[in-house]
């Protein structure tokens, strides 16, 4: 009985082991090479003061997880004012997005950002910081006083109301009116009680003549 010889077999295995070999040698560097050697900086503004950029990988935009060494600087226009250098923090709640601890005063600024870890970047933007107003203080209203309220008399007492207005007396046409209605009422009652007294006395002498 032939048996096979096992020289095929472990050249097989051999050449698998090879190809193996030279694919993780390959991607190795393809996945190490996968974001890239620069990171993109972009400048996106201020927010009360604080410079905020977005920072990525360059080459797919994947956030960078690892923490980032950049440093920011600020120069006025005609460049006599300058600020920074300034680090970069993370901002809270967000993986791509970084601001400056430090607050620009009011004006426009010419902000350059430029990131040494992990990786190189680079960028550039001028921003403007408005004047923000302080807020109104509350004005406390002072309370008028009323024109009818009695005044602080200076010995302690409090001096009665004044009156916008001095009640008028009550006509005297309306008193004598009620006067006379008064008068002619008694009078009338008077007249009626002798007249009829005086008809009785008439009627009592034709019965006596009568009889």
């Amino acid at each position: 009985m032939r048996t096979r010889p096992a020289f095929p077999v472990r050249s097989g295995l051999g050449f698998l082991f090879l190809f193996l070999a030279q694919a993780l040698a390959v991607a190795v560097p393809i996945e190490a090479q996968a974001h890239g050697d620069t990171v993109k900086v972009v400048i996106t503004g201020q927010r009360e003061g604080h410079v905020t950029t977005e920072i990525t990988w360059e080459n797919d935009g994947d956030a960078i997880d690892e923490a980032v060494a950049a440093t920011v600087n600020s120069a006025s226009p005609d460049g006599s004012r300058l600020m920074g250098p300034w680090r970069l923090v993370r901002d809270a709640g967000s993986r791509t997005g970084w601001s400056t601890a430090e607050v620009l005063p009011p004006g426009t600024w010419k902000v350059s950002v430029d990131v040494g870890f992990p990786s190189l970047g680079h960028g550039e933007k001028e921003i403007a910081v408005p004047v923000v107003d302080p807020a109104p203080s509350a004005a406390t209203p002072s309370a008028a006083a009323p024109s009818g309220a009695a005044s602080p008399d200076p010995s302690g007492a409090s001096a009665p109301p004044a009156s916008s207005g001095a009640a008028a007396p009550a006509p005297a046409a309306e008193s004598e009116g009620t006067d006379r209605t008064v008068w002619w009422t008694t009078a009338g009652v008077a007249v009626i009680a002798l007249a009829g007294a005086a008809g009785g006395v008439l009627l009592r002498r034709a019965r006596a003549r009568r009889l």
